[in-house]
């Protein structure tokens, strides 16, 4: 679990850099950080994507996945989830910035939350947990104790956590959690993933999060604005075509 640890770790620092560089910044600068983010995202969700071996797996796991998520309504659902966290943490910001500035009567005290908490939080979460070095990293850190594809990832996702809360906000920050259960729970069930993913599944599996991730581009640079929590299941799906597709 220590690469886990460090890559938590990396994106709390990061995510809390961002937030001093979002009141820092000027919003021109943001906007063409982010674009610039947009462009690498596309690029990276892309050469995920053509680790597929077989196309139709991709698109089954995307339709099938996609056919789940709107059924159990999951964008909805963390919608809802990052209002209500938005909420509860604008108050205390709020409180916050009431007690720590000595503002005229009547006078609004500057809000520290950004309304962007889900689209942050989804983002960052899929970036974050979603690829290769995810899976392999935390196979390799149960293991055998080997963090540094771990610790290299960690270095990566700071960074990224860095711009993404200067734009996003709070939201960023809590995708830390998904790090820390998701890849937490890979390296603690390192053994029997081994002996189960076939790197035809890993492939499948990283292709089909590769799309999500282009879609995340999309959204960045205001192209398409898409469901993107309801895809999560052909996450799931996509390893399970991969075992019983006929054509290996």
């Amino acid at each position: 679990m220590v690469g886990t640890f460090i890559n938590v770790g990396t994106v709390l620092a990061g995510g809390s850099v961002g937030l001093v560089l979002r009141r820092a910044l000027p919003q021109r600068f943001q906007r063409i950080v982010l674009q610039g983010l947009g462009l690498i995202t596309i690029l990276l969700g892309l050469q995920m994507a053509l680790k597929t071996r077989q196309i139709f797996i991709v698109l089954g796991s995307l339709l099938l996945g996609a056919l789940l998520g709107e059924w159990w309504r999951l964008q909805d659902r963390l919608d809802t989830l990052g209002r209500w966290l938005e909420t509860r943490f604008k108050v205390w910001s709020q409180r916050l910035a009431g007690s720590s500035t000595n503002h005229s009567a009547g006078e609004t005290p500057a809000p520290l939350w950004h309304d962007r908490f889900s689209e942050g939080f989804i983002t960052t979460t899929l970036l974050f947990c979603v690829g290769p070095m995810t899976l392999l990293g935390s196979i390799q850190d149960g293991i055998s104790g080997d963090f540094k594809t771990l610790a290299i990832k960690a270095c990566m996702d700071g960074f990224a956590a860095m711009v993404f809360a200067a734009e996003l906000g709070w939201g960023v920050l809590f995708s830390a959690g998904s790090v820390l259960i998701i890849q937490g729970s890979l390296t603690l069930a390192a053994a029997p993933l081994q002996r189960t993913l076939t790197p035809m599944m890993i492939d499948e599996m990283t292709a089909t999060g590769g799309l999500m991730i282009v879609a995340i581009g999309l959204m960045l640079l205001e192209i398409k604005r898409l469901p993107i929590a309801n895809f999560l299941p052909a996450l799931a799906i996509a390893p399970l075509l991969a075992a019983w597709w006929p054509w290996k």
